[in-house]
């Protein structure tokens, strides 16, 4: 028995150090490596996304500056004609507000982390400040604020900033209060620090007297239980020192635990303030104060709605009009009298849900207004809106994909936007538009779901659980969520309710409440197959805000997720019986005989893992039954470590394979590739990262992508593109994956070709007019054609790139530089560049054509439009422009990929692959045999043409020649006369094959040319139909044409013959061709 214990202790320790070396060893495969391949943006723009803050610029009403909820910021130049993201780069993509410095419009201040208590806030990574119009952004602090509401710079001083931070959500502390800095942003010091839960979620200056500012304080706490939108720390604040000391301005307040407020002060008449106050349970109402703070009376019981005052409560004052004050709201609430009487602002042809509202101080009837749906503009005082339609800042929660053909489709179900779906890409030239993409179902949408192999089906969901199925082919959506029985509990359903189509029967669903349930018929009818699979607790006896609190207190549970709800379902591929689900607190359950039994593990169970972790997503693994991968995080309490395991024993134990993430970096979702079983995806707050060794190791893989969180992934199998939903800039595709399979640090060490996907051959479209103005929103299609992707791992370098990469060493250590000598200058000018060439085949190995493009090393994609040059060379007669190639034949082709560098040609690779021909026409062409031959019947004709137009030329330039030996002979009559003959014959031929030449001057009409001829039989030759009889008869007319064109070449040139060999009989002298 001694020995065994003693065997056993060794084997772990064994065990500890192979582990150890195992973590120790540096995975030597780098994000770079992978920058070649990059995510394309698909929006879409339609209805935008959520916005916290607008400036525009006093001294030019043109420029505007958006804080985006979560979609970075935003700038435009032209009143939101076109717009650039100049931020896409740091290391957020939440904001607050955004603020332009009124001594100089250049320099903006941002403030990051949006000041709204929802369940979907993004986290803000304290002030940053751009000194260049948004160019450049410097971090100038509070990184523990994580939501700051607003900044102002005193009209009086630059240097003098105050900063009003809101403080972490989720949990106590932070940097929250007032902050100060009289050094401009160097330093800070919070002159209005309340307690741990209380920040400042509004600031208003008098900028009659600067010295004067008020603040107003919030208390609130959110959990992933509950929400406390109030306490005693909640009031209003009054400094008359430039913000050094405040005193609290309370009289004629309520005096219950008060929630959001906001402020406003008069434009008019600094002494008046205005106050939106929430008390407790959602009620509130207007306040104000006509001696600077000294005591204040209450207008009405007006107070924001819907969702709950903690998502508005923004109160602006008119600039154009006396005691006009708006209260942000899901539709805005409007008074002309300070706030005694309230009606709601037009909000027709425009979305609600409005945070910011912002005026032009040159036109008193210009409102701009951010909402949840993006941006709106009215020009006529709110009697109608325009919408700025080129914004993609979409907030999608979840996607699915189908496999419609050619083209999948994708669905997401948004914040506040609707389910909505939309075409991975178009048959149209110009992309995807606005238009390609349309509304599934209501509400704020979640989770959708599609049947393989029927893209007619699409199942989509509002929130708490409210799922339908849809049909596209008559848009007809039915209500399919379960109901539980008469005497049951009520069922509880999570915000996002997870559904999941069986991998083994696409009619058979999984839904979660508390409870499994299925459905064996798309959703008609449905029995759960567990009991309650989580805590099932009471959400008032749970602690929040630091302790359990008395019923007395501001609850508010209205808009969010009702607690101890499945969050996430996953059946094993392998074995219809396994079958896990996730909760929202804190449980992993899973069956393996269908739901008769299930086993509970408790999350702090996992290594390193706190108790009561929401469960993002569970997934069992493709390939083995006893694999799972589950993604937690817990950041409703203030934890945001991202956590990521993997167990492989069904659920028993548990490995942490997260520990390649950054801190901070959430994860969401994990999927796996249905071809290599050890290469996984990973969306995490702030990008995707993927691992080619089972989650061993993770790298970064966000190429093409802005700072966004990336709320899910789904792979399409059959494009084996990779999508993803962000939380606030829309869809990004990865198109083709397939190079990614089987990568190693190893395998990198090599050039590598790999296999194209199947390309689809078709006529793009044309779509609508190319004159829609600047602010058509497009998103861009994958290159048409065939993509070839191939991988280069030599650092070739030019000689000049070596000189100055030697140069840049020297420079850097202060030595000389000497001068490499005028043959070396010489030498690196007659130098080419190293590039790629590509040679493309056809399947009896035929040349088809030669691509070229330059070295770069990593992953390269060249793009070819599956067409072939012919020689049409025609350099004169033509007044017509040719394209001079046409598409190749559908079939199996192959392509060569060779390094030219040196001199030297060296293959590296070659692989095949497929063309499909797309969309053919409904006629068959009855010329359709002849087809090839025609091809090479315009070849042959346009060789021909350019022969003979060569030969014309040449006889033309020799002709001038000609006049000058002419003039030194003694018959210069008799040759005159027969050179002018010459000239004749060449007049008649420039008119013959390029029309008359007076005519062209005017542009008048002339009798059809050769190259007329010509066009027309070339014309459409590149379409699927092919040359009609019209464009065959075309073709011989110009034949016709080409024979009498030659003929009169041959004139001409005998005459020209007769002319030289006189004149160099007579002169002595020799007549070069």
């Amino acid at each position: 028995m001694k020995k065994i214990i003693l065997l056993s202790i060794f084997l772990c320790f064994l065990f500890n150090i192979n582990a150890q070396k195992k973590k120790s060893q540096k995975y030597d495969l780098k994000s770079s490596q992978l920058s070649g391949l990059e995510f394309r943006s698909i929006g879409p723009a339609f209805m935008s996304g959520r916005i916290a803050d607008i400036a525009i610029n006093s001294e030019n009403e043109n420029e505007w500056y958006v804080a985006v909820g979560s979609g970075g910021v935003w700038k435009t130049s032209n009143s939101g004609t076109t717009w650039d993201p100049i931020a896409d780069d740091q290391p957020f993509y939440s904001t607050g507000c955004i603020t332009i410095d009124p001594h100089n419009s250049s320099k903006i201040w941002l403030g990051t982390g949006e000041n709204v208590g929802g369940r979907h806030v993004g986290i803000g990574h304290g002030v940053y400040l751009s000194e260049n119009g948004g160019e450049k952004w410097k971090y100038m602090g509070l990184k523990s604020s994580e939501h700051i509401s607003k900044i102002i710079v005193s009209p009086n001083d630059p240097n003098l900033i105050f900063v009003a931070s809101q403080g972490p959500l989720w949990s106590s502390g932070g940097e929250r209060g007032l902050f100060r800095s009289i050094d401009g942003g160097k330093n800070w010091k919070n002159v209005l620090d309340i307690n741990k839960w209380t920040g400042v979620t509004d600031i208003v200056i008098d900028k009659n007297d600067p010295n004067i500012l008020y603040a107003a304080t919030w208390q609130r706490h959110r959990n992933v239980a509950a929400y406390m939108g109030g306490g005693p720390g909640t009031s209003i604040y009054k400094s008359i020192d430039s913000g050094i000391s405040w005193f609290k301005i309370d009289v004629g307040l309520p005096e219950s635990n008060l929630g959001k407020i906001g402020l406003a002060i008069s434009p008019f008449d600094s002494s008046i303030i205005y106050a939106a106050i929430e008390t407790d349970r959602r009620n509130g109402g207007v306040y104000k104060t006509t001696d600077s703070g000294g005591s204040w009376v209450k207008m009405s019981d007006t107070v924001s709605g819907a969702t709950g005052p903690h998502y508005y409560q923004e109160l602006v004052a008119s600039p154009h009009v006396f005691d006009k004050i708006y209260l942000m709201d899901t539709n805005v609430q409007v008074s002309e009298n300070g706030g005694k009487d309230f009606y709601m602002m037009n909000e027709s042809d425009k979305h609600v849900d409005n945070h910011s509202l912002t005026f032009k101080m040159s036109d008193p009837n210009y409102l701009l207004i951010g909402t949840d749906g993006g941006i709106y503009e009215s020009f006529d005082d709110t009697d109608s809106w325009k919408f700025v339609a080129n914004l993609p800042l979409t907030q999608f929660y979840k996607l699915a994909v189908d496999d419609a053909y050619p083209f999948y489709n994708i669905y997401g179900g948004t914040q506040d936007n609707n389910t909505q779906g939309g075409p991975s890409r178009t048959l149209k030239s110009s992309g995807i538009t606005n238009s390609d993409w349309f509304v599934l179902l209501g509400g704020d949408g979640h989770q959708p779901a599609t049947e393989p192999g029927n893209p007619n089906i699409v199942y989509a969901q509002s929130q708490q659980g409210n799922i339908h199925r849809i049909d596209r082919t008559n848009g007809e959506a039915t209500f399919i969520k379960p109901q539980n029985e008469v005497g049951e509990a009520y069922e509880r359903f999570n915000w996002d309710s997870p559904i999941l189509v069986s991998p083994h029967d696409p009619k058979t669903l999984f839904f979660g409440s508390q409870r499994v349930w299925v459905s064996n018929n798309r959703g008609d009818d449905w029995n759960s197959i567990s009991a309650d699979l989580t805590l099932n607790q009471e959400r008032l006896e749970l602690p929040i805000m630091g302790k359990v609190q008395s019923w007395d207190n501001p609850w508010d549970v209205y808009a969010m997720s009702t607690y101890n709800t499945i969050t996430s379902l996953s059946q094993s591929p392998i074995d219809k019986n396994i079958i896990y689900a996730g909760s929202d607190d804190g449980l992993i359950q899973y069956t393996k005989d269908f739901g008769e039994n299930w086993t509970k593990v408790n999350v702090e169970k996992l290594p390193g893992l706190p108790k009561g972790s929401f469960v993002n997503d569970i997934k069992a693994d493709l390939y083995d039954s006893n694999t799972v991968y589950v993604l937690l995080d817990n950041h409703k309490f203030g934890d945001y470590k991202p956590y990521v395991y993997k167990s492989i024993d069904g659920g028993k134990s548990w490995i942490n394979i997260g520990n390649d993430i950054p801190d901070g970096f959430l994860c969401w979702r994990i999927v796996q590739d249905h071809i290599d079983k050890n290469l996984l995806f990973l969306g995490t707050e702030y990008g995707i990262y993927v691992s080619f060794n089972g989650g061993n190791n993770w790298v970064e893989f966000s190429n093409g992508m802005p700072t966004i969180s990336i709320r899910d992934l789904a792979i399409q199998k059959r494009e084996n593109d990779l999508v993803a939903a962000t939380f606030g800039r829309g869809f990004y595709v990865l198109d083709d994956y397939s190079s990614l399979r089987f990568l190693s640090p190893e395998s990198l060490k090599n050039n590598l070709v790999f296999s194209p996907r199947k390309a689809l051959q078709y006529n793009p479209i044309r779509s609508g007019s190319t004159s829609q103005g600047s602010n058509t929103f497009y998103a861009k299609n994958p290159d048409y054609g065939v993509i070839f992707t191939f991988y280069l791992n030599d650092d070739l370098l030019t000689k000049k790139e070596k000189r100055k990469k030697a140069e840049e060493k020297l420079e850097k250590s202060n030595s000389n530089i000497p001068f490499p000598g005028w043959e070396e200058l010489d030498s690196e000018i007659n130098e080419r560049s190293p590039k790629i060439v590509i040679e493309i085949f056809d399947n009896e190995n035929k040349f088809i054509n030669r691509l070229s493009a330059d070295y770069k090393k990593g992953f390269n994609r060249v793009s070819w439009d599956l067409k072939k040059e012919i020689n049409l060379n025609v350099k004169s007669g033509s007044t017509r422009s040719y394209s001079p190639d046409i598409r190749v034949k559908p079939g199996k082709y192959s392509y060569n990929v060779y390094i030219d560098h040196n001199g030297e040609v060296n293959k590296i690779g070659s692989k095949f692959f497929e063309i499909e021909r797309i969309r053919k026409g409904i006629l068959t062409n009855p010329n359709e045999e002849i087809i090839d031959n025609y091809i090479t019947k315009i070849e042959i004709t346009y060789n021909r043409y350019t022969t003979i137009n060569h030969e014309f030329n040449k006889l033309k330039n020799s002709s001038k020649s000609i006049f000058s030996l002419i003039s030194k002979t003694s018959n210069y009559k008799s040759y005159s006369s027969s050179y002018s003959n010459i000239l004749s014959l060449i007049q008649d031929i420039d008119v013959f094959v390029s029309g008359n030449k007076s005519k062209m001057d005017i542009r008048e009409k002339d009798v059809e040319t050769i190259s007329d001829r010509l066009y027309v039989a070339y014309t459409d030759i590149d379409n699927s139909y092919g040359p009609t009889a019209l464009q065959i008869s075309s073709l011989d007319k110009a034949l016709l044409l080409i024979d009498k064109y030659d003929q009169m070449l041959k004139k001409l040139n005998q005459e020209f013959i007769k002319l030289k060999n006189q004149v160099e009989g007579d002169s002595g002298s020799l007549i070069l061709d």
